[in-house]
C-alpha cells in the first residue's frame, strides 16, 4: 500500500483533539475526517467513525493488519509533526 498524500485539514489545541486529516492511498482512494487525538501518553490516530443505533461509535474505514495500521499512523503523525514545526510559534516576533 502506497500512501500518496497526507493533508492536515485543520489543527486545534482544545481538549484532546489536535487535528483533522485526509489521507490518499495510491492516488486512487481518499479517506477524510481522520483525527489526531492526544492520549494520556502519546498522540494517536482515530479513523473516521459514526454512531450506530445503540449509540456506540463504529469505524467506517480502518486498517486490517497491525502493519497497515502502523504504516498509516506513522505517515499521518510524521506529516502532523512536520506541519506543526513549520508553523510560526506564538509569541515570537519575526
Amino acid at each position: 500500500m502506497k500512501i500518496s498524500d497526507v493533508r492536515i485539514r485543520k489543527t486545534m489545541n482544545e481538549a484532546r483533539l489536535r487535528a483533522v486529516v485526509s489521507l490518499t492511498i495510491e492516488d486512487a482512494i481518499a479517506i477524510h475526517d481522520i483525527k489526531i487525538i492526544q492520549g494520556d501518553e502519546r498522540l494517536f490516530v482515530a479513523m473516521p467513525s459514526r454512531r450506530d443505533d445503540a449509540g456506540n461509535f463504529r469505524d467506517i474505514v480502518h486498517p486490517i493488519s497491525p502493519e497497515a495500521r502502523k504504516q498509516v499512523e506513522d505517515k499521518i503523525l510524521s506529516a502532523y509533526h512536520g506541519f506543526i514545526s513549520s508553523q510560526p510559534q506564538e509569541g515570537i516576533l519575526s
